[in-house]
């Protein structure tokens, strides 16, 4: 039985979302019910198709069996993204293997935040989501595809692909992810080396030397970002196969689970025998589960963006309240950086998803009846994969879990409740992380020092300014304002300040991360400063109260709101590093708390 709030905030998605979800999945049962998609071009626009198809192009031509369309995010500079380099051969192979082909559609942008943290590209890192759906569009609009198949794993290449899926949402989908890199020096130990860095203590050659240590290898960051928060949520939202998320790159199960994954596209293809396309799958009760995993696990704060987004491409809509009541229900279960010392090899060593999804579907925290792409039941997700002699099987996952300090029982949590707070009050709506944050830093009041940008708090800090408690503001970073960037590289700073007996905070109309933690950060404030919000009336010593326990975020000093906002010149944010090429997407794009949209 389902626990009554899920099933409540449940209900009210649906019941919210009822007049654009209904014309959305009218549109895409007409999409399918016309059929493969190949057989209603012409002959001539199928010759183009499969000119290059070599030892393919007789069954393509004939149509007799299911053809996969791939969208890759492959780019060799990118870590999580250069083993899909050998996806291609390995999916062509395995679909011939099946009785069915696979081409290429496509390929997307994918961009790292920890490269451009701190410097003018990180302006463009969240419009990329939506030229990631965009290009994505673009190569499956050539229609000649029954499934598809979308490698990507990092910030907003998921999500940006995931709004792609659902704008052909008649066509199954299958995400195939590329893997964590293998465990380097600990996570905490890079973190301790920043902030020596960040205090002066030690120079560059040091800091360079940890984090080559750190990032060293083929495949995902290993911390608990916003990658693996996606990976997660791709097997909660049953768009993985069981088990998929955290086998590293270029391992024998690896290669075995893209090769299911093709094998299994094409069996829910319309070809196939167990046609399920993606709007099923990607129902108000998948985004829910997707939702009680973020709680669960301690998940990153852009995905409070990036599911709102996903959600409405299928005509689903979600609010930070659903967040909110979720989260008062959901126990923190697992205990990753930035939240706790492991990383996601220990995590997914000590039980991983199978263990989690296990305690939640028997706890009635997840719902059970959803369609995925491994079939019907997210129980089929307690499952595990595995190589024997005899080939690719699923074993019941463990029962138990294999380490307490990472993975607990639902029975005996890490905290009762989830990971991530709304807050609001007479500053606006925004968010908190407060999974990795002592109860002891959940509330701060105290007055504030306003700045525009991120190299002035660090100038600030240098010079010694931060001798007393106090709420720091960091406005004009929203999504109108120069493209929302992470404001990441202001935690070994913050966290400094922490360590040295002051209270400190975090108020922002920008965002963090998925590595944020021990410091209280207020962030997502909306409106936004560039729309006049209260955040833009604040001055220097103003008072600010910031309460993650009772979800406050209010302004003390009296008569703030009675001032007139602070306009800014932004117009050192529209050149340089390709933001030229973003005004308008500046100019369109939506409040972070309807998904920060521009599509």
């Amino acid at each position: 039985m389902v626990h009554p709030t899920i099933a409540r905030v449940t209900d009210r998605i649906v019941a919210r979302s009822a007049d654009t979800r209904g014309p959305y999945m009218d549109r895409m049962r007409a999409a399918a019910d016309q059929g493969p998609a190949r057989a209603h071009l012409s002959c001539s626009g199928q010759a183009h198709a499969y000119a290059a198809a070599g030892p393919d192009q007789s069954a393509l031509a004939t149509q007799s069996a299911g053809n996969i369309g791939i969208i890759t995010a492959y780019n060799d500079m990118l870590s999580a993204h250069q083993p899909f380099e050998r996806f291609p051969e390995i999916i062509r192979d395995a679909a011939r293997a099946a009785g069915g082909t696979a081409q290429v559609a496509g390929g997307v942008p994918a961009m790292c935040d920890g490269v451009t943290q701190g410097t003018a590209g990180m302006e463009l890192s969240l419009f990329s989501r939506d030229v990631i759906a965009m290009a994505a569009g673009v190569g499956l609009s050539h229609n000649v595809f029954d499934a598809a198949l979308f490698l990507g794993v990092c910030d907003k290449i998921v999500p940006g692909l995931v709004i792609a899926a659902q704008a052909f949402g008649h066509l199954p989908a299958v995400f195939l992810p590329a893997g964590p890199m293998t465990s380097g020096i600990s996570n905490d130990e890079k973190a301790q080396v920043r902030m020596k860095f960040a205090a002066g203590e030690i120079g560059r050659a040091e800091l360079m030397a940890a984090e080559m240590a750190a990032y060293h290898g083929p495949g995902t960051c290993t911390f608990y970002g916003t990658a693996n928060t996606n990976q997660m949520l791709m097997e909660f939202m049953g768009l993985h196969l069981p088990g998929a998320s955290f086998v590293t790159p270029n391992t024998p199960l690896r290669d075995a689970l893209t090769v299911e994954g093709t094998r299994r596209a094409l069996e829910i293809s319309h070809l196939g025998d167990s046609y399920t396309p993606v709007c099923d799958v990607l129902s108000e009760k998948a985004f829910v589960n997707g939702i009680v995993g973020l709680h669960a696990t301690g998940g990153s704060t852009n995905l409070l963006i990036h599911l709102v987004a996903m959600a409405r491409a299928g005509g689903i809509i979600l609010d930070w309240q659903d967040f909110e009541e979720l989260a008062e229900v959901t126990p923190l279960l697992a205990r990753v950086y930035p939240n706790g010392l492991a990383d996601v090899n220990h995590f997914h060593a000590a039980g991983g998803l199978q263990y989690l999804i296990g305690q939640l579907l028997d706890a009635g925290l997840l719902h059970e009846d959803v369609q995925t792409i491994a079939g019907q039941g997210m129980s089929l997700y307690r499952f595990e994969p595995e190589l024997l002699s005899g080939g690719f099987h699923y074993r019941e996952g463990p029962g138990e879990t294999l380490n307490d300090k990472i993975l607990r029982p639902a029975s005996d949590p890490f905290q009762p409740t989830g990971g991530l707070k709304r807050l609001h009050g007479s500053l606006g709506v925004g968010v908190t992380k407060v999974s990795a944050v002592k109860p002891e830093h959940q509330v701060v009041e105290a007055p504030v020092r306003v700045f525009h940008d991120q190299d002035s708090v660090k100038a600030a800090y240098q010079a010694g300014e931060f001798t007393s408690d106090v709420i720091v503001v960091v406005r004009f970073q929203g999504p109108k304002a120069n493209g929302m960037p992470e404001l990441h590289s202001l935690t070994p700073v913050l966290a400094n300040l922490q360590a040295k007996g002051l209270r400190v905070a975090l108020v922002t109309d920008g965002r963090m991360s998925g590595a944020s933690g021990k410091v209280l950060s207020a962030i997502h404030v909306c409106p936004e400063a560039v729309d006049g919000g209260a955040i833009a009336k604040l001055r220097d010593g103003d008072v600010l109260r910031v309460d993650a326990q009772a979800g406050a975020l209010q302004i003390i000093t009296e008569d703030v709101l009675a001032r007139d906002p602070v306009v800014l010149d932004l117009s050192g944010n529209a050149h340089g590093q390709g933001r030229d090429l973003f005004a308008n997407f500046r100019q369109l794009v939506q409040s972070a708390d309807t998904g920060a949209s521009c599509v």
